[in-house]
């Protein structure tokens, strides 16, 4: 299986919703690494590395969020290993602090 990594941008009502804690739950269950953080712009930044076919799952899942949120948009892009990184160490996948 091919390995992906995505980072992506989600802007609307996702600050405040508990769309972080969404976003950490959901990745855990897909067995993803990475992180996610909120943004001083309003916007939520997730980085999710793993399975191609989970990735995509979890971005798709990433345009709906909690049902508490309103995504408006979702911009992803690719990344590299590098960027995992920015995760605690030992941690699989990271809750960040706000940038």
């Amino acid at each position: 299986m091919a390995e992906a990594i995505r980072q992506v941008a989600v802007t609307g009502r996702v600050q405040g919703v508990g769309y972080r804690a969404w976003v950490d739950h959901a990745a855990r269950a897909h067995d993803l690494e990475g992180w996610v953080r909120n943004r001083s712009d309003g916007s939520v930044e997730a980085l999710f590395a793993g399975r191609a076919e989970a990735v995509a799952a979890m971005i798709e899942a990433c345009r709906r969020g909690p049902s508490t949120a309103r995504v408006s948009k979702v911009r992803e892009q690719s990344a590299d290993r590098e960027m995992l990184n920015l995760r605690r160490a030992g941690e699989r996948f990271s809750v960040l602090p706000t940038i």
